[in-house]
C-alpha cells in the first residue's frame, strides 16, 4: 500500500533577509527598536539573500532528486526565496509556488519589532512571563506561542499527507517553523526541542531533509536524514549567515 507521506520532505529557512539585516545593526548600536518600514510579511530579501536562494537552485539542480511539490510561506522573503530557487533550477520551471499562510512566521504581536533590550526596557512585563513560562508556552499579547505554530504545522501536515503521498516535497518557511516540524515530525518534547534550538540559529537557505522508512509504523515514516546543511552555499561560495529572525528576543 501507497504510503501517506511524501518519499522526501525538505524544509528550506528563508534566504537572509533585510530584516536580518536591521536586527543585527540593532543589536551592534543597542538600540530598543529594529528599523524597519514595512510589515514583517513585507520584509523582503536581502542582496545576499538572493544570492543564497541562486545557489540553493543550482545545488538542487545538479543533485539526482529535484522537488515535485513547492510550498511556501506567504512571507515576501520566503516566497522570493522559493521562486528564485525555481529559476536557478531548483525544481520544474512550471512547478507552481504554492503559498500556504500555515507556514506563516511566529508572530511576535506587541513585541514584534523589538530587541531583547527593547522587551525589557518597554514590556518589562512581558520579559518576566517569557522568563517564567519559557517561549514554548509564552504568547505575548497579539502574538503566538511556539505551541501555537505547531497547531498551524500539524493541519499543514494532515494536508501534505492527504496530497503529496510519495511525492518529493520542499517547504520554504522561518526558522521557528524549521524547529516546530521538527518537533512535530520526531515526536520531541518541549525540553529537547528547545534544547535543538539553544545550539544555534537555523541558517538561511540551510537545508533540513527528512526521508520516508515504508518499514516504520503503520503507514511508514518519515525519518530525519540531515539537519540544517548549508552545503548549498559553501559549495557556491556564498556567504553563510545564520541570524535570527526579526525580533532578537525570538531566541533564548
Amino acid at each position: 500500500m501507497a504510503s501517506r507521506w511524501p518519499s522526501v520532505l525538505w524544509i528550506v529557512r528563508h534566504g537572509q533577509s533585510a530584516g536580518n539585516v536591521a536586527r543585527d545593526l540593532a543589536q551592534e548600536t543597542g538600540a530598543i527598536r529594529i528599523e524597519l518600514h514595512e510589515r514583517d510579511v513585507d520584509v523582503p530579501l536581502s542582496g545576499l539573500g538572493r544570492e543564497q536562494a541562486v545557489s540553493l537552485g543550482k545545488w538542487f539542480a545538479a543533485q539526482r532528486e529535484q522537488p515535485e511539490v513547492l510550498l511556501t510561506s506567504p512571507y515576501v522573503r520566503a516566497r522570493q526565496t522559493a521562486e528564485i530557487f525555481r529559476e536557478s533550477g531548483g525544481c520544474a520551471p512550471d512547478e507552481p509556488v504554492c503559498v500556504d499562510e500555515r507556514l506563516r512566521e511566529k508572530e511576535f504581536g506587541i513585541l514584534d519589532g523589538l530587541t531583547t533590550d527593547g522587551v525589557a526596557q518597554l514590556q518589562p512585563e512581558q520579559a518576566e512571563f517569557r522568563r517564567l513560562l519559557g517561549k514554548f508556552y509564552h504568547r505575548p499579547p497579539g502574538g503566538e506561542r511556539w505551541c501555537d505554530v505547531i497547531f498551524r504545522l500539524r493541519s499543514l501536515l494532515d494536508t501534505v499527507s492527504l496530497h503529496y503521498g510519495g511525492r518529493r516535497v520542499i517547504i520554504v518557511a522561518h526558522q521557528v517553523v524549521v524547529l516546530c516540524l521538527r518537533y512535530i515530525l520526531e515526536n520531541l518534547s518541549e525540553a529537547e526541542i528547545l534544547a535543538i534550538d539553544r545550539e544555534g540559529d537555523v541558517g538561511n537557505c540551510a537545508v533540513t531533509t527528512y526521508r520516508l522508512n515504508p518499514d516504520a509504523g503503520k503507514d511508514g515514516l518519515l525519518e530525519l536524514a540531515s539537519y540544517n546543511v548549508v552545503a548549498p552555499l559553501v559549495e557556491d561560495a556564498t556567504p553563510v549567515t545564520v541570524a535570527p529572525d526579526r525580533m532578537v528576543a525570538a531566541r533564548g
